[in-house]
């Protein structure tokens, strides 16, 4: 801790102030109290600006946040800036209320243009404004949204200018993204700056999400509804914060092939059957949502989900087709548009547009190009801007004449935008403080009683280079927490219930198809990695590692070998010398264009991501572990063994005992039994049964891990029967056959079933059956054909169980005995 953070924080202030320009937030400000109470909390937790970032980043990290580049396969981690941006409670009741105005503004314009269309007829806007835009819907027009409202959450994003003004470079309606990024700032910067909140007020963040969700609640026809937050999959580059919001406002996470439209409603498909949908909060492309409306290539959307929006049965939001008015186009009508429905300016104007759609309008972005930026109306980058937008003094020779070129030929696909000069904030680069250009993006959404609320603060977005202006800094280099401080104390208001307003209950809630499936092959692929894993290690252990232990025969290399490679993990060494089993060691365990270890934690890793809704930020992280890199293979072995561990003691012990958990050991359960029965008949069987060599029982102790079980119980020495039962038979043993069987029955018979008549379902009869086979069975006559047989078996379970309750694709809607909830 630093002896004076006041001390500290005067000191970086005055170097700080000492090279930014006098209209940069810190400089400009009349009270730089809160920004030295802030600086100050920084200080005491972090003397070195460069640990106070690695230590926020960390907290990121920590929480989960990340997000992907559209192209890359990875997860990036998401950037925050351990300096907050600060307003104060006056200067923000004017953002809120001039956000306010827009929002009402922008729902009177999408109700107008699928609806009586007199905006159009009056001469306010063109014809061509919103039927040139590839997200103005025909489909909608005509169509009354449940509730009558098209919008129901929008963002906003602003620039403030060097005399601090604010003004509105974008409108985003379609699938507005960042306030999930808010809220995890919110806890980033909060857990590293834990007392700033009492000392500046700062109003929070949770009142706003309480309200969304009520608003959504109250459009609904149910009185306890069921939402979902509609996801295009893990794949989106926002993937993360959907999941994250999803968990934080108790909604369904959903893809498109988890919902299905029925009779005028949408059901989501779920272990219990379908069950009914009330509400999406989409971020699906709304072109995408419904291939019988819209893109009929479209395979991630709900057939007849928008006959159901007619019907009024489900509630979306915002409305398919509202994304119209986020073109640039629209800005350049904005202020006429706020007089004619509104009667009143604009509180927060618009950056000055000219679309080029007219010819007055063209012939001045023309004759101006080197002092605007240039930018596509309608989203889509026209020939003319292959690269999207740009200043125009900086598109010179042959693109320059490229684009006046196209902009002749097509001109209402361009507008023309005033460079906005950005204000700066301090930002942490190095290990000092220095200027850096933002962007703030303001949430606004209804409440409970249909009125607009703002989220006080939203989140900003940090340019890279000192100079950004507001087109060039995209997605900026780093994100910061927005702080709305004041005089007036804050509730400590969150989203919970206010007490007596809930019933308890133990209900786990719906669990979709899709994850339940995600559940059960997370299992196995872990188990099947794990067991994949042992196998390398005993072979490694026993025949490559000179320092190991005693050799073992070639004939019992042979098998595991043949185990090894018969699972897919590598390909057949030319011989069993300790040089050939090196690389097909190596191979098996990293190899990742085969079913290594390498391969089976990726598909893990995977399925973590689409599952990080449900999963601890424990599990995920162990999960999305890169692979070991010491320098032996048996130290990567035994840290990945180590990690396996882990992961198997977070299911055991922190995951609740409902569905998603049995799914999950269901697919431990049937991965593990296959692989036992397996290794019991490659290694417990010798001929018709007669006999197994010592090494070989040796080895299938290893490999069923109950080495010290069997020593405690038989300090004799080896015998088949006594291996085999234990291995096969025995019930207590955790990792034995008939263990496995005893569990896979109970996790079926605690599943939900689709009939009334408490008959077993084929999956449940079937596990049944097994498992009298298992318990009935001795050690002395098992043999290699009813291990087989076992094998088999559980396979024809794994089927049954797929079949019953994992998406199918095409399968029924309506099962028999099936009730729609």
């Amino acid at each position: 801790m630093t002896p004076d953070p006041a001390a500290h924080a005067a000191t970086w202030i005055a170097d700080y102030r000492a090279r930014a320009e006098a209209t940069d937030m810190l400089c400009a400000a009349t009270d730089t109290a809160p920004w030295q109470a802030m600086f100050e909390e920084l200080a005491a937790v972090a003397p070195e600006l460069d640990h106070a970032r690695e230590r926020v980043q960390r907290h990121a990290t920590d929480i989960g946040t990340g997000f992907r580049i559209i192209g890359e396969t990875d997860e990036r981690p998401w950037p925050v800036s351990p300096v907050p941006l600060l307003i104060d409670a006056a200067e923000w009741a004017q953002i809120a209320a001039g956000a306010v105005q827009r929002a009402t503004l922008l729902e009177q314009i999408v109700a107008d243009l699928y609806g009586p269309g007199r905006l159009v007829a009056d001469g306010i806007i063109p014809a061509a404004l919103p039927t040139g835009s590839p997200y103005f819907l025909r489909p909608m027009v005509g169509l009354e949204p449940p509730g009558g409202r098209h919008l129901h959450f929008i963002a906003i994003d602003l620039a403030r200018g060097p005399t601090g003004e604010w003004r509105v470079i974008a409108d985003h309606l379609r699938a507005p993204a960042g306030a999930g990024y808010a809220l995890e700032n919110r806890l980033a910067v909060g857990r590293t700056l834990g007392g700033l909140q009492a000392k500046l007020n700062i109003q929070r963040h949770a009142p706003f999400f309480a309200a969304f969700r009520a608003g959504l609640a109250a459009l609904c026809r149910r009185a306890d509804p069921r939402i979902g937050l509609l996801t295009p999959g893990r794949y989106n580059p926002t993937y993360p914060e959907q999941a994250h919001l999803a968990r934080y406002l108790g909604l369904l996470l959903v893809e498109g092939a988890d919902l299905a439209a029925l009779e005028g409603r949408v059901y989501v498909r779920t272990v219990a059957g379908l069950k009914r949908v009330d509400a999406l909060w989409r971020r699906l492309d709304p072109r995408l949502l419904d291939p019988l409306a819209f893109d009929t290539h479209s395979q991630i959307g709900v057939p007849g989900l928008i006959d159901a929006y007619e019907a009024g049965s489900v509630v979306l939001a915002n409305a398919p087709g509202a994304g119209v008015v986020e073109a640039r186009a629209f800005a350049a009508f904005m202020p006429a548009l706020c007089r004619h429905l509104r009667g009143e300016p604009l509180k927060l104007p618009n950056i000055a547009t000219w679309w080029c759609g007219g010819a007055a309008e063209q012939a001045h972005v023309a004759a101006a190009l080197d002092r605007l930026t240039i930018a596509p109306a309608f989203g889509p980058a026209p020939l003319g801007l292959p690269g999207g937008a740009a200043a125009g003094a900086a598109i010179t020779g042959a693109a320059r004449d490229a684009l006046l070129a196209d902009m002749a030929r097509r001109p209402q696909d361009y507008v023309g935008q005033e460079e906005v000069r950005l204000t700066t904030i301090p930002t942490v680069i190095g290990d000092r403080l220095a200027p850096r250009p933002f962007t703030l993006r303001v949430f606004v959404a209804r409440g409970g009683d249909g009125d607009w609320v703002v989220m006080p603060g939203g989140f900003g977005r940090i340019g890279e280079a000192p100079d950004d202006s507001a087109a060039a800094i995209g997605e900026g280099l780093w994100s910061t927490d927005v702080c709305v401080h004041g005089a007036d104390p804050v509730a400590p208001v969150s989203l919970l219930a206010e007490p007596g307003s809930l019933h308890v209950r133990r209900n786990p809630g719906t669990l979709p198809s899709r994850v339940a499936d995600n559940f059960y092959w997370l299992g196995r692929y872990l188990e099947r990695g794990e067991a994949l894993l042992g196998a390398i290690r005993v072979l490694m252990g026993n025949s490559i590692d000179a320092d190991g232990g005693a050799v073992l025969p070639p004939a019992t290399v042979a098998r595991l070998v043949g185990m090894i490679a018969g699972a897919g993990a590598a390909t057949y060494p030319p011989d069993l010398g300790r040089a050939a089993l090196t690389t097909f060691a190596r191979a098996a365990m990293e190899d990742g264009a085969t079913a290594s270890v390498a391969a089976l934690n990726r598909h893990a890793r995977a399925i973590g991501e689409a599952s990080r809704d449900r999963l601890s930020a424990d599990m995920v992280r162990l999960l999305e572990a890169p692979f070991p890199t010491q320098r032996g293979m048996l130290e990567r072995a035994g840290s990945l063994q180590r990690r396996y561990a882990a992961i198997a003691g977070l299911s055991a012990e922190h995951m609740v005992r409902n569905d998603s958990w049995r799914f999950h050991d269901l697919g431990r359960r049937i991965e593990r039994a296959i692989a036992i029965a397996r290794v019991v008949r490659l290694f417990g069987m010798d001929g018709l049964g007669a006999g197994a060599a010592t090494d070989d029982l040796s080895t299938l102790l290893d490999l069923a891990d109950s080495q010290i079980s069997y020593r405690q119980r038989y300090p004799g020495g080896l015998t088949r029967v006594a291996v085999v039962d234990l291995v096969a038979l025995d019930p207590n043993n955790p990792r034995g056959l008939a263990f496995q069987a005893e569990r896979i029955a109970q996790r079926l018979a605690r599943l939900p079933v689709l009939g009334d008549d408490e008959m077993a379902e084929p999956q449940q009869a079937q596990a049944t059956a097994l498992n009298a086979l298992i318990a009935t069975a001795t050690a002395a006559t098992l043999d290699a054909d009813t291990l087989g047989d076992i094998e088999r078996r559980l396979a024809t379970l794994s089927d049954a169980i797929a079949r019953r309750y994992f998406l199918q694709g095409a399968e029924p809607l309506r099962a028999v005995g099936l009730t729609l909830a």
